[in-house]
């Protein structure tokens, strides 16, 4: 085996391996110096992004089982069972430091990655959501001209991939704040479908069973990519364009079809896909679950460029790639399967009894190590926490303490804020109705959903998360995502059933940051437990901080549910004229974190009160229920901007205008954003059953105006429909493209 390293001092830093950490690697290999091909293996393998070392002890106690839940954390995706033998497969990932660094590549390999998590279970996917996060882009500073260059880039990269792939784009979030200006966050989600008796499993056993090697060539794009997403942002960082991985769509599409005809043949023991930390993660992974060994030949692996060394191919994070672990005897069969589908095939290691990992390079080892230590024993960190000093001095500050503003102003400002526009400049770029299942699509409010052509019921799904929310009260922010998320989804008349989430959080080392992370893990824990929906997947991303300035904590939340039926698909927005409009739930005058106070007076600041889950669940419960009847036409939560701006959307994307009357304590509270309520248009014949329901479960209800005209009016302020229409429609597209 090759010898100790030189200069390790120096080595160490650049792998982000602590004096620590080494002093354990000498435990894990009884004394003898690790090479470097292992200490590079340790360093993706204890690298934040693969090890979750300073996340670990706050995600212990995520509520996970619940009889749906098929799978839950721990394998590539998550699954629940949706009936009559299917099961839906979904997660959630980020791919931000990429993406900061090189947009387009680094938003297509992220949705690459995503893919390759479901279809890996052996799920072909049917749907996607993006959450995306940018600083500021309105003006004409550099910062705001280089944000506008990247939302161009994330959105161009992710539909590019998206679309190639056949999967549709139908939904997700884009959201603005200057926390975001040094380090942007895009994160992926997806979601297939599988028979329940159909799941694969990442792993690796059998005596004598081969490891083979799928997909594209190994480069040496991406390299140290899994350490690069565990460090912070300084100006430096642009240069690490090396680090991010160059997506080829087309092949993965090729990958995908091979995968899923694999799967149809009883060849495979497990298979893994080859994400962040490439063959080394995938490898130390699934033979760690089992306790196998392992031994590979890397110079069987297949090869794209000249010179590459066995560090090379252990740690590059080249896109499209998988690892299979074969039935003996069945190697020929799986090699002509993946040759038909113009992919490269290689048997390059078997499965033994030995626990370790031992790599051969023509011939001669170099590396040997026990695999469990590795990939089990990862440093588990209790870092340091500390409540932000900045709390105090936040919540103290309310809506009272700034000047008044006149609502027709406040009205009109907030309408043509970036935060509350449509956003189809964005979701144009992507496909939404290839594969020709999607009943609810992109700009439809509130939750996406797809039909399930098997069993004829219906899927929607919906991605969440409030920053401000989460800045000026991190664990009650967090699990009004988790709220957000299942209400969404609730209006669409479906029932919520499980999450996953994307936890992007700033620098862990910073003790504040800890306590933010840990404060939203137990927000996510207590609504996940209150309103039965578990988690079953998801993503850590830390060190979201660029020059020492970290991101607001952004717990997003992927919430799925199931509607019984496709054809009782609720709208979001208006249907019919004459119907009338009721607001279900009290208004409370809540402006803690409020658009109202970040859009008129540029901060973010308040409190948050405390939440009623019985509340919100009785609303969804009427919304479920009375739409299984047949009683209501559409359904929209109220969420930021308040009532004013959720009549405003449902006018613009209907069409249709609004005479609404709203009983509130004082006028602003148009725009207040008080939880567990929504609005729902019901036809005369109707207006007795739903007021009926809303009495039986304790909900406050109030009719507040009729669909029809040509204005959108609400209490004492006022708009033309075609104004309203032309400033959410088009908003966003003139702020991207003013430099264009």
């Amino acid at each position: 085996m090759s010898q100790p390293v030189e200069n390790l001092d120096e080595v160490l830093k650049n792998h982000k391996l602590s004096q620590e950490e080494y002093q354990d690697i000498l435990r894990i290999l009884d004394g003898r110096h690790p090479n470097i091909v292992e200490i590079g293996i340790f360093s993706a393998m204890w690298s934040e992004h693969c090890s979750y070392k300073s996340s670990t002890k706050y995600l212990r106690g995520f509520p996970t089982t619940a009889p749906w839940v098929i799978q839950g954390p721990g394998e590539n995706a998550g699954v629940i069972d949706i009936g009559d033998g299917m099961a839906a497969v979904f997660k959630m990932e980020s791919h931000n430091h990429p993406s900061f660094i090189e947009p387009f590549q680094g938003a297509a390999t992220g949705v690459g990655g995503i893919l390759r998590d479901i279809f890996t279970m052996g799920a072909r996917p049917v749907a996607n959501l993006n959450a995306l996060r940018f600083g500021t882009v309105k003006g004409d500073s550099e910062t705001a001209k280089y944000q506008r260059h990247l939302v161009r880039g994330v959105v161009d990269g992710i539909g590019s991939y998206g679309n190639c792939m056949g999967v549709p784009t139908i939904g997700g979030e884009v959201s603005f704040d200057e926390s975001y200006n040094g380090n942007i966050l895009v994160n992926a989600f997806s979601l297939g479908l599988v028979k329940s008796d159909e799941i694969f499993l990442g792993v690796a056993s059998g005596v004598g069973n081969s490891v083979m090697y799928v997909g594209s060539k190994t480069g040496r794009d991406g390299l140290g990519g899994a350490v690069m997403s565990s460090d912070s942002f300084t100006e430096a960082s642009k240069s690490l364009r090396p680090t991010v991985q160059v997506g080829d769509p087309f092949t993965e599409k090729l990958l995908l079809e091979a995968c899923l005809e694999l799967f149809k043949t009883d060849h495979v023991v497990g298979i893994q896909d080859m994400g962040a930390a490439g063959l080394t993660s995938s490898a130390f992974e699934m033979a760690g679950k089992t306790g196998a060994g392992l031994i590979m030949h890397l110079d069987k692996v297949p090869a794209r460029e000249e010179g590459m060394t066995p560090y090379d191919f252990m740690l590059s994070e080249s896109q499209e790639r998988m690892l299979i672990c074969a039935k003996k005897g069945r190697e020929q069969a799986i090699i002509d399967i993946f040759e038909k589908w113009e992919l490269d095939v290689a048997v390059i290691g078997e499965v033994t009894d030995t626990a370790r990992m031992e790599l051969m390079w023509h011939g001669e080892k170099c590396a040997d190590m026990p695999i469990a230590p590795v990939s089990e024993e990862a440093p588990v960190l209790d870092r340091p926490t500390a409540r932000p000093a900045y709390l105090d001095a936040t919540n103290a500050k309310g809506v009272e303490d700034f000047a008044s503003v006149a609502d027709q102003e406040a009205y009109e400002t907030l309408l043509g804020n970036i935060e509350i526009s449509d956003k189809a400049w964005v979701y144009n770029q992507y496909d939404s109705m290839v594969q020709t299942n999607t009943t609810k699509a992109p700009g439809s409010l509130d939750a996406s959903s797809i039909r399930i052509k098997e069993n004829g019921k219906a899927l929607a799904m919906s991605s969440d998360c409030n920053p401000r929310y989460c800045y000026i009260d991190p664990k009650k922010g967090a699990a009004l995502a988790v709220v957000e998320s299942g209400r969404n989804v609730a209006m669409s008349g479906a029932r919520p059933l499980s999450i996953t989430d994307c936890l992007n959080y700033g620098n862990p080392e910073n003790p504040e940051v800890m306590w933010q992370f840990a404060q939203g893990c137990e927000g996510i824990k207590e609504a996940c437990s209150e309103l039965e929906t578990p988690v079953v997947s998801g993503n850590v991303s830390l060190y979201n901080e660029t020059n020492g300035v970290s991101v607001y904590p952004t717990p997003a939340i992927a919430m799925v549910g199931l509607n019984e039926d496709e054809n009782r698909v609720l709208p979001s927005a208006f249907q019919t004229q004459g119907n009338s409009i009721l607001l279900l739930g009290e208004t409370k005058g809540e402006f803690g974190g409020s658009l109202y106070i970040k859009a008129l007076h540029g901060e973010t600041v308040g409190s948050l009160p405390e939440f009623d889950y019985s509340a919100e669940l009785r609303l969804w419960e009427l919304v479920i229920e009375a739409n299984k009847k047949g009683l209501l036409a559409c359904a929209k939560d109220v969420n930021v901007g308040g009532v004013a701006i959720a009549l405003s959307k449902m006018s613009a994307v209907s069409g249709m205008g609004i005479e609404a009357t709203v009983s509130v304590a004082q006028s602003r509270d148009i725009f207040d954003e008080t939880q567990s309520r929504a609005l729902v248009e019901v036809a005369p014949e109707h207006l007795e059953a739903v007021a009926q329901m809303a009495l039986d479960l304790g909900i406050h209800i109030e009719k507040i105006g009729t669909v029809g005209g040509d204005r959108v009016a609400i209490n004492q302020v006022a708009l033309p429909l075609e104004r309203v229409k032309d400033v959410y429609f088009n908003t966003f597209a003139r702020t991207i493209e003013q430099d264009l």
